[in-house]
């Protein structure tokens, strides 16, 4: 059955359907001897798509995996400075998955990966407005810094929706905090903060939409269930 090539080539595991997109526009990418276009439609079981050339590999199982990213990680497969990634946490995991998000270099806690194109756009795509908790430790103007996060509608002149602020722990000059985002722009919490006048200290993601981080150790990671797979599906 012909699909749209962004979606034969994450069901593939070799990449996600944003990523894809690039690799078509870069012109990576060919259906039976021809360079593919954005829009392009293919049979994987009847044609020959190839990225740089080489054959797509078949089509392999899903797999979803949790893992608690440490701090020092960035999160890619590979990294053109030489830096540690996340693909070296999970490399025992016996199948090639692909971050479902983001987590900065100096950001830890929960990050799924998964060679499913479709869960992995459900995650990332801003119509989904999935929600995100974070664990947030700052030093600054810490009295009231709750209420004052939770005011942050505007980052540099873009338009952002509002957070829901807990705070853990209060001090004067510092604060632990839960800060539940529906959206992922770049750095997000960090610049609500910044704006606020506060310095993020720590960043420890623990919820994404269902899915809690729970005790697993720093740089581990684990199979997510069938049941909690269901739950990100919405089924």
């Amino acid at each position: 059955m012909e699909e749209r090539l962004q979606k034969v080539l994450s069901a593939a595991g070799v990449c996600s359907r944003r990523a894809a997109e690039g690799y078509i526009e870069a012109g990576r990418v060919t259906v039976n001897g021809e360079t593919a276009r954005l829009g392009s439609r293919a049979d994987p079981a009847r044609d020959d798509v190839r990225l740089d050339g080489r054959p797509l590999p078949a089509r392999a199982e899903p797999a979803y995996l949790l893992l608690n990213k440490p701090r020092g990680y960035v999160t890619t497969l590979s990294d053109e400075k030489g830096r540690r990634t996340v693909a070296e946490l999970v490399a025992d995991c016996g199948v090639r998955v692909y971050p479902a998000g983001r987590l900065d270099m100096d950001s830890e806690g929960l990050l799924v990966l998964t060679n499913d194109g479709e869960l992995a756009r459900r995650l990332t795509h801003p119509s989904g407005e999935v929600e995100k908790t974070y664990h947030v430790w700052v030093r600054g103007p810490a009295a009231e810094a709750a209420e004052r996060l939770s005011r942050v509608t505007d980052l540099e002149g873009e338009p952002i929706l509002p957070a829901r602020v807990e705070t853990l722990r209060q001090g004067r000059e510092e604060a632990a905090l839960a800060v539940t985002i529906r959206q992922g722009k770049n750095r997000q919490v960090r610049r609500m903060c910044a704006a606020c006048g506060l310095k993020v200290t720590r960043l420890r993601r623990v919820r994404e939409h269902t899915l809690v981080l729970g005790s697993l150790p720093p740089g581990k990671w684990r199979y997510l269930t069938a049941a909690e797979v269901r739950a990100l599906k919405g089924r």
